[in-house]
């Protein structure tokens, strides 16, 4: 017989290792339950930066909406000089291109760069970018191209015009995108309660925008500006003009620090030639639309002038800066109202001010200055204008109407090499029967718009809607289809 002794010390050493078991067994569920706790919270805060969100259409419909604006205003702006650039002060159709491209790189740069994990890949594909950007404008705006009307390439190294749209689009997304690069690990994940909350999570944005402000402001008020002059050649002769300045802080065409700064780091040859001030009243007596000078015209209105200069475009990242301001309030807030509530009330804060400043005659809107009055009073509209798009599209679902916008934005830059800068006609021009002004495009253009309407001016406007914008349009639409893009 087996001795009781023994076998009660056997049942305790098995009671006991029964139980070292079950306390295992019990860290080892409480381990895993805090593991997938861990793994909740995680997924609750992550979505706010890392979760791929589904596409918002309403930024392709805006980017779209601004190519439009562009063909329009650039192809029809001739024969409706009220959508045109304004010669001066104040703000036209044509002057909402520019900021509403900057608007909507700003929204795109917050959306693309939270896909982006490592900040060595973020910063080479900005930089590569950036590149894409400057020689594609210096290309098509610096004078090689002559489209659509001149059958020639070439441009004479000494005039050639080193600034343009892409050009400024390519300082602004390259100093933006970098900052939000850089800050990434210094934001938090999920925002605090409160409307502002926004605002000091991404500081340091909103300090390069504020940076950007004061360079602007301090050099335009306070940079003294001489006397100038520049060399008008004709084919009889060539005349030396002078511009008397000496002063500071002057907002008009002649004397301004924007002006000023360019002529000192391009050159003034390197500027753009065709200034809108020519329109001015002082310059011609078809004001507002373009004619011959008066002859009692100042001698400034001859003169070049960079509507896309370097100290302009400093400023411009502010409206770069408002616009990724829009992207990071679609990322963060998920509900409908939340967003519509940030970006109305920016809009509409942004306009207030910019009527203020420029009815108190403090800072007027100026486009080809790139007035702060000018950034606020564009921003205000690009915010409306892409709630309104939001409303309809991405909350009602009235997508169908939009769709053309749609298919334009999402090959945006073919369409702007495209049709904006009039590659498209100029290779149809190419093809022309004994004289050049006898193409397909002209024949279009005079046979089944001008003569059928009897009006150059309105056969001008609808062959621009019909022949471009609507075939552009479709276009998009078939590459879209195909899945055919082109982006930089």
């Amino acid at each position: 017989m087996a001795d009781p002794g023994k076998m009660e010390e056997g049942l305790a050493r098995s009671k006991v290792a029964h139980d070292i078991e079950n306390m295992g067994k019990k860290e080892d569920s409480l381990v895993e339950e805090e593991q997938q706790q861990l793994q909740l919270q995680e997924q609750q805060q992550q979505p706010l930066v890392k979760q791929k969100t589904k596409r918002v259409a309403t930024l392709d419909a805006f980017r779209g909406l601004t190519i439009v604006l562009m063909i329009l205003v650039d192809d029809a702006g001739g024969a409706y000089a009220r959508i045109d650039h304004s010669p001066w002060n104040g703000c036209t159709l044509a002057d909402f291109v520019m900021p509403f491209f900057l608007f909507i790189v700003g929204v795109a740069i917050a959306l693309a760069l939270k896909k982006i994990p490592r900040v060595k890949d973020a910063i080479r594909k900005i930089c590569l970018r950036t590149l894409k950007l400057l020689f594609w404008g210096v290309l098509l705006q610096g004078g090689y191209s002559h489209a659509p009307n001149d059958l020639v390439y070439g441009v004479d190294m000494k005039k050639i015009r080193w600034c343009g749209i892409l050009q400024r689009i390519a300082l602004v997304y390259f100093i933006v995108a970098l900052i939000e690069t850089f800050t990434t690990k210094l934001r938090p994940t999920v925002l605090k309660p409160g409307y502002s909350s926004i605002f000091t999570a991404y500081r340091w944005q909103w300090l390069g925008g504020f940076a950007a402000f004061v360079i602007y402001m301090v050099t335009t008020y306070s940079l003294y500006v001489p006397d100038w002059s520049f060399v008008v050649k004709t084919d009889d002769e060539t005349t030396r003009y002078t511009v008397k300045c000496g002063m500071r802080g002057h907002l008009g065409p002649a004397c301004n620090a924007v002006g000023y700064v360019d002529r000192e780091v391009w050159g003034i040859n390197h500027l753009y030639r065709y200034p809108v001030w020519q329109r001015l009243k002082a310059c011609t007596h078809s004001s507002p639309s373009a004619g011959p000078f008066r002859e009692d015209a100042p001698s400034w209105c001859r003169a070049p002038f960079e509507p896309e200069g370097l100290l302009s475009s400093i400023l411009a990242i502010l409206s770069g800066t408002i616009g990724i301001h829009y992207g990071h309030v679609l990322i963060h807030f998920k509900g409908h109202s939340e967003r519509l509530k940030q970006w109305v009330s920016m809009a509409a804060g942004l306009l207030i001010v910019a009527i203020i400043l420029h009815f108190t005659d403090a800072i007027p809107i100026n486009k080809q200055l790139y007035s702060f009055s000018y950034v606020c009073f564009t921003a205000g509209a690009a915010g409306i204008v892409f709630s309104a798009f939001y409303i309809l599209i991405d909350v009602w679902g009235l997508r169908t109407p939009f769709l053309f916008l749609e298919w334009i934005g999402m090959n945006a830059m073919l369409i702007y090499v495209l049709g904006a800068q009039a590659i498209l006609p100029a290779f149809v021009n190419g093809w022309y029967y004994e004289s050049t002004n006898n193409t397909l495009v002209f024949w279009i253009q005079k046979h089944v718009f001008n003569n059928v309407w009897h009006s150059k001016r309105l056969g001008t406007l609808l062959y621009v809607i019909f022949a471009e914008i609507v075939f552009y349009g479709v276009l998009s639409g078939i590459l879209h289809k195909l899945g055919i893009y082109w982006k930089l």
